[in-house]
């Protein structure tokens, strides 16, 4: 049997079977190695090689965590928190809000969203922002009878089309290090390709269905209890202290100066390095404190990172195995020239590995070896390829027990015990995102 297929079986069948990713990864490229006839030595010494591969983009992430930890340490989330809870006064909020009609309802839906996007690229702290924001509005939430799979399926939303379409912030790194470098290093020439234009319809995909969890899934009243936790997180939060109002507008200049530092070397780690030498500058981050905040930041961020340097080292091995081609040439025969049938299979492949593994940015350096030539070979255009791999990578992200992108908003949404994590987020958000966005994804294919 093909090595590369062996390889791949390990590893995910160890990731299903809940074995750590990182050991996952390497038993399949020992697995795949011994298999294509490397030999044991041989087989760690390209998967070493490969480790080189992912650790621009493991230092981008511990340098992205420093950076939102230093934003957290700053005391400004906690700032936007606290000035919506003060303005809803949970105290004095009437027990029956008619949620379908208010204006509130909407707007902390609208602010939820657009928190969960900037997260990703403006404001990066991705999942960070979540037990500061969620847990005091929980009384809200209940009050208006707002269905908390809605706000899981919007918190998704933000978390994954953000990265997935914008190439800034962690888009930067999903986008163009990751997808662009990997498919440049697998044997396409990415150039000429605009990244979000191959990436548009797949995120429509995921547009329609928010669209659907809004006005359609969960838009009905929900009914849960106002536990003591809810009014104590609502009372904690609300009765916090005013944080300085310095440290917040150091805050807001570090963001900007990240953000064009970002624009103008197209570099997400010099922007985020710029933007924590401000913190340190201006005295947020005091120097005795820098260690601590970095420190931190880079525990965060290390998990991600250990697993992308890891798949590097898996596709490095799967490469050398000379399989790929042999396996590319097989595919190609079973889908008997039909691209359709090709797209949607390298798409399930996607939705089943990231799934397994848990992280969208960790599955695209395993199949884009594998997809490239199999896409240059069945005629796919390098807008198209682009849109296969990349959707094949986000796919599963949405809907994973073990994505940060569910994770997450569970932490957020079940402190009170009253939010299961697989019926309450995983289930919703798979049905919703990544059917779609399956969907979306094989048209891309077909017509871009």
């Amino acid at each position: 049997m093909n090595a590369v297929v062996i390889a791949v079986v390990v590893m995910l069948g160890l990731s299903l079977a809940r074995v750590h990713v990182v050991l996952s990864l390497l038993l399949g490229a020992l697995a795949g190695g011994l298999m294509g006839g490397l030999g044991l030595g041989k087989t760690m010494e390209v998967f070493q090689t490969g480790l080189a591969n992912g650790a621009q983009i493991a230092l981008s992430y511990a340098m992205l965590g420093a950076f939102a930890v230093a934003i957290a340490h700053s005391g400004l989330p906690q700032t936007l928190a606290n000035v919506v809870i003060r303005r809803l006064d949970v105290n004095h909020a009437r027990d029956n809000v008619p949620g379908g009609i208010s204006w509130v309802k909407w707007g902390l839906l609208l602010a939820l969203l657009a928190m969960s996007i900037m997260s990703q690229n403006l404001i990066p702290i991705h999942i960070a922002f979540i037990p500061l924001i969620i847990p005091p509005l929980l009384l809200v939430f209940n009050r208006m009878k707002i269905d908390r799979r809605l706000l899981a399926c919007l918190m998704t939303f933000g978390l994954v089309t953000t990265y997935m379409w914008l190439p800034y912030g962690f888009g930067e790194i999903f986008l163009k290090q990751i997808l662009l470098g990997n498919i440049n290093k697998a044997g396409l020439d990415t150039s000429g390709v605009n990244v979000m234009s191959a990436m548009t319809i797949p995120a429509l995909g995921m547009v329609a269905g928010l669209l659907v969890a809004v006005f359609i899934s969960y838009r009905r009243p929900r009914h849960y209890q106002n536990t003591q936790t809810d009014v104590q997180a609502a009372q904690s939060a609300a009765a916090q202290p005013k944080i300085s109002t310095y440290r917040s507008m150091v805050a807001l200049v570090a963001i900007v100066v990240s953000f064009a530092v970002q624009l103008w070397a197209d570099s997400l780690l010099l922007g985020a390095m710029v933007g924590f030498a401000v913190f340190m500058a201006l005295g947020v981050v005091r120097w005795g404190e820098a260690d601590m905040v970095f420190n931190n930041g880079v525990k965060m961020m290390a998990m991600i990172g250990f697993i992308m340097i890891a798949a590097q080292g898996f596709a490095e091995v799967m490469k050398a195995t000379g399989q790929i081609e042999p396996l590319v040439q097989a595919s190609a025969a079973m889908f008997g020239g039909s691209k359709g049938m090709a797209a949607l299979v390298m798409l399930l492949v996607g939705l089943l590995v990231t799934m397994g593994i848990g992280s969208s940015f960790s599955t695209l350096p395993i199949i884009t070896a594998i997809y490239v030539p199999l896409c240059i070979g069945m005629g796919f255009s390098p807008l198209a390829t682009v849109a296969i791999i990349g959707t094949a990578g986000a796919l599963g992200d949405a809907g994973s027990p073990a994505s940060d992108s569910t994770l997450g908003p569970t932490a957020g949404l079940n402190v009170d015990g009253q939010h299961d994590h697989m019926r309450d987020t995983v289930i919703p958000t798979f049905l919703h995102y990544n059917l779609p966005l399956m969907a979306a994804g094989w048209i891309a294919a077909m017509v871009l």
